[in-house]
């Protein structure tokens, strides 16, 4: 009798055969390659050659060739269409745009590709696009232009709106490039943002520029700032921008415009009364004290002589007496005819005619 260890020996390849072919049946069937019963791909090449994709290089203005082979292991002939698509795939020009492929067989259709005279130095992308029975391929297809290589990035349209900061670059090279992006903002009382170099997620392509948002969640609320922007790519790459920006809260700006206007206000209100005031003051009256009549002028020339007349004495018109000047009232004498001040008498303030008295006398 043998001993029980052989037994279990003997068991255990069974055991692990019987798992085995378990895990197989539980394990899903392998993927397809492409649509069931036909397949498109770069020409050429088997097994761990095959090509997953078209790739050609050339300069401007050069015609650069290759195939596409089209499989169909199907029962039943297939008919493809062909066409190229995105940058590349309309440099693409296909020996004939709709293929007939019989029954398990493979088809062969050459295709050019012409890279334009202008064309910078670079790389390019597209696609070879196979459509047929129900079903889509896309085959891959990049373009490498030969030539200088230049890397040129700018930043540019830099622009701050309240807790973001705007801004765009601009691939202005042949070259494709990664930017890399570092954020600093300069207040009036030091910094207020310093965010270091750091990757963008962006891979930008020669001529092509992106927009895109710095968020800033603390900007200051009442503060001047100026923000600076600062992106380097590989290849030595290397541009600067900036952008100021006033802060100011928008409550109290309004109420300090309102208390401006209302002082403005007040003092044009207060000059206008004064003003006002000043036009609707009485005037003073008049002096009462001094005599209505006007002040005799003082005697400067010679006294008059004895018999004669006053006429060079007083300011009376040529061929006027001083009689004439006003007639005397019946009773009154000239020294009543005009007032008389303080220490004056009637004869130096109105010259009387002198000869008439006489005569009178005389007859007395």
């Amino acid at each position: 009798m043998s001993p029980p260890t052989s037994h279990r020996c003997r068991a255990l390849p069974v055991l692990a055969a019987a798992l085995a072919a378990l895990l197989c049946g539980l394990a899903p069937p392998a993927a397809a390659d492409g649509p069931a019963g036909w397949t498109a791909r770069p020409a050429g090449g088997t097994g761990q050659h095959t090509r997953s994709y078209v790739y050609l290089e050339g300069a401007p203005g050069t015609v650069l060739q290759d195939r596409l082979a089209v499989t169909n292991s199907g029962r039943t002939p297939l008919t493809v269409r062909l066409r190229g698509d995105g940058r590349a795939g309309a440099w693409i020009r296909f020996a004939e745009d709709t293929v007939s492929v019989p029954a398990r067989t493979r088809a062969e259709v050459p295709l050019a590709v012409t890279v334009p005279p202008d064309t910078v130095p670079g790389d390019a992308s597209g696609a070879a696009v196979a459509v047929g029975g129900g079903e889509e391929i896309r085959v891959p297809v990049r373009v490498r232009t030969v030539g200088p290589t230049l890397a040129a990035l700018s930043v540019e349209d830099v622009e701050i709106s309240g807790g973001s900061i705007r801004y765009t670059l601009v691939n202005r090279g042949n070259a494709m490039l990664r930017p890399r992006l570092a954020v600093r903002a300069e207040g009036v009382f030091g910094t207020l943002l310093d965010r270091p170099e750091r990757p963008l997620p962006l891979e930008l392509s020669p001529g092509r520029k992106a927009e895109r948002t710095e968020p800033w969640p603390d900007a200051p609320a009442l503060d001047a700032v100026t923000v600076r922007l600062r992106v380097t790519a590989s290849g030595g790459v290397r541009d600067e921008a900036e952008a100021s920006a006033t802060y100011i809260p928008v409550a109290p700006a309004v109420g300090a415009g309102l208390l401006v206007l209302g002082g403005l206000a007040a003092i044009a209100s207060g000059a206008y009364r004064r003003r006002r005031t000043g036009r609707a003051a009485p005037q003073p009256p008049p002096d009462t004290g001094s005599s209505a009549w006007p002040q005799p002028r003082e005697r400067t020339g010679p006294p008059a002589e004895p018999g004669g007349r006053a006429k060079e004495e007083s300011r009376a018109e040529p061929g006027r007496t001083a009689k004439e000047e006003g007639p005397v009232e019946p009773g009154r004498t000239a020294k009543e005819e005009s007032p008389v001040g303080s220490g004056r008498t009637a004869m130096a303030e109105r010259p009387v005619e002198t000869e008439p008295l006489l005569k009178a006398g005389a007859k007395t």
